[in-house]
């Protein structure tokens, strides 16, 4: 008895003493925390470079409209909300919605809606439910300084990021991005 007790605290011993296997057992833990980290960076850079894009269309579309002289034509309008579109590329343009408001900002400082207009799946709408004629409008402070007297262009995008794989970010984010401009031309931009 006293033998197979001593042979088999020998057998552990030299198996404790062992290292063969030692790499694969490491690499065996360590690899899905590691792919965690590279899936979750790939889709966080993924989610960024989105963001950006969906950034570059709103001042894309804005900055093209304050360039225009005095009256913008509905199609020449579209025309712009669909050259703004294709910066999205290699993304998906399905849920980009892209809005522009003029506004005119009285000297008392109380900013008003003049028109407003939305590029929604294809289809230009001149009457935006949010942005109603004659309504008021949410300018900050230091843009009403700037503008008081005049108009303001003001560009708003937004887009639904749908995750590359879902594995790290699983529901779609809504991503908001707004762009303000003054006329390039001064006066006011009128919509035909």
């Amino acid at each position: 008895m006293r033998a197979t007790g001593k042979k088999f605290l020998g057998t552990l011993q030299a198996f404790a003493r062992r290292e063969t296997g030692v790499a694969a057992v490491e690499f065996a833990l360590v690899v899905p925390l590691m792919l965690s980290v590279y899936l979750g960076c790939t889709e966080a850079a993924a989610l960024l470079t989105a963001d950006r894009k969906v950034q570059s269309v709103a001042g894309a579309i804005g900055d093209l409209v304050a360039r225009t002289n005095k009256t913008i034509a509905a199609s020449q309008l579209e025309d712009y909300f669909l050259a703004s579109t294709s910066i999205m590329a290699p993304y998906s343009t399905a849920g980009l919605v892209q809005t522009v408001t003029a506004v005119s900002v009285a000297t008392n400082g109380e900013a008003t809606v003049l028109w407003s207009a939305r590029y929604e799946d294809g289809a230009l709408s001149k009457t935006v439910a949010e942005h109603p004629r004659n309504s008021t409008f949410d300018l900050p402070n230091e843009m009403k300084a700037i503008a008081t007297g005049q108009t303001v262009i003001a560009a708003e995008t937004e887009y639904s990021y749908r995750p590359l794989l879902g594995m790290v970010f699983k529901d779609a984010l809504d991503l908001n991005r707004s762009a303000l401009f003054m006329p390039r031309f001064g006066g006011t931009i009128t919509l035909n």
